[in-house]
């Protein structure tokens, strides 16, 4: 039977992934493509997938791609309109919500709302929503299902076990292309050095955040979410190989863990058949030539940003708000060389310090947050 599935984010590295197992496991048709503005790649992928809609986040590009597709049957769709009309289509079952950012909260509560599955790649969606998202999934009976390979390893990692017996998550991290350097040794980074990650090929932001142990910081409170657990029940574990991807420990001192080689296509295959699991093409991990597995505690002096993680996951509210649109201006300005490494957790803190919380927004209350959060930074940096 074809599973019918839409992609939010369909050009990034998680959209192409996800649309390579489409194409191996040839039982899965894709009815709607969301993109940002890459529209070369969008048409290729509309040439080849032959969705029935597709968005485009810019006007302009909108109608550039129209052009480009006018010998097709499909509709194209611009901005947040457009990504909430792929979101809340009928005829799909399962959203992958690959799209970087908070555009990615809207279609999620729209998709979950007209009965989606949603296959969660979208960090910040669950870090500023998370107490609007669950319970609304949960009153809907859909399913979130984690498409990080983190929290993917966590979620398969709890299914032999009782969920009620869960004790602490403990979720791994590779310490970033920096692992063992201190702050002064960090003054001179620029973005080409920050860039380069030892074992995961990914976004320019994500990259970055991997760096800073930001990305780390966000899996946090994304994990306490997902998974129901206070943030004091998370421990960051950096495991520089990357063969652990997570585990669990469950009342009894029992962890279960789950190992692969680094490969985003694993999470995202079990994604989309869950339960069902399905052979996987690629690399194998051979513990005949595995030599050794090194464990290390991170240093949250250094990579603070993983420390004001901990503060707004505990305190929650609108700070984990802040601190995701804060770090998402703070790694555009060093990335366009506006401002120096080792700002981006400075700039993190000034915004926490200044804000004044809110216990439950709503998702204006998140949206408007997030520009006061912009407007700040402006205002200082």
């Amino acid at each position: 039977m074809m599973k019918k599935i839409a992609v939010l984010g369909s050009t990034g590295s998680v959209g192409t992934q996800t649309l390579e197992i489409v194409r191996t496991n040839g039982d899965i048709e894709v009815t709607a493509l969301a993109a940002g503005n890459n529209i070369e790649l969008l048409e290729e992928q509309i040439r080849e997938f032959k969705p029935g809609l597709a968005a485009v986040w810019e006007a302009e590009k909108a109608a550039e791609l129209k052009d480009r597709v006018r010998d097709l049957d499909i509709r194209i769709v611009q901005g947040m309109d457009g990504l909430l009309e792929v979101a809340g289509m009928p005829g799909y079952e399962i959203l992958v919500t690959a799209i970087v950012g908070m555009i990615g909260i809207l279609p999620t509560i729209e998709a979950i709302k007209a009965g989606k599955d949603i296959a969660l790649a979208n960090k910040e969606t669950l870090v500023t929503a998370g107490h609007i998202i669950m319970p609304l999934a949960e009153e809907k009976g859909v399913s979130v299902l984690p498409v990080d390979s983190e929290h993917s390893a966590i979620f398969q990692s709890l299914q032999g076990g009782q969920r009620k017996a869960l004790h602490k998550i403990l979720l791994t991290a590779s310490g970033g292309p920096f692992r063992g350097k201190k702050r002064e040794e960090l003054e001179h980074i620029e973005a080409e050095d920050a860039l380069k990650h030892p074992n995961w090929a990914m976004g320019r932001k994500i990259t970055i955040d991997s760096s800073t142990m930001v990305n780390k910081g966000l899996e946090v409170i994304e994990a306490k979410w997902l998974f129901g657990v206070s943030v004091e029940q998370i421990q960051v574990i950096v495991q520089p190989q990357s063969i652990i991807h997570s585990m669990v420990e469950y009342e009894d001192g029992a962890v279960i863990a789950q190992l692969g080689t680094p490969d985003m296509k694993l999470p995202i295959q079990y994604a989309l058949y869950y339960p069902e699991r399905r052979y996987l093409p690629g690399d194998r991990l051979d513990f005949g030539t595995l030599s050794q597995l090194t464990f290390e505690k991170p240093d949250m002096e250094t990579f603070y940003g993983l420390k004001l993680a901990f503060e707004a996951g505990r305190k929650g509210g609108s700070l984990p708000t802040v601190f995701n649109a804060a770090n998402e201006k703070a790694v555009q300005m060093f990335l366009d060389r506006k401002i120096k490494y080792l700002q981006i957790p400075e700039i993190i803190a000034a915004c926490m310090e200044h804000h004044k919380n809110i216990g439950e927004p709503t998702v204006d209350e998140i949206l408007k947050t997030e520009r006061e959060t912009y407007e700040f930074i402006k205002s200082r940096w």
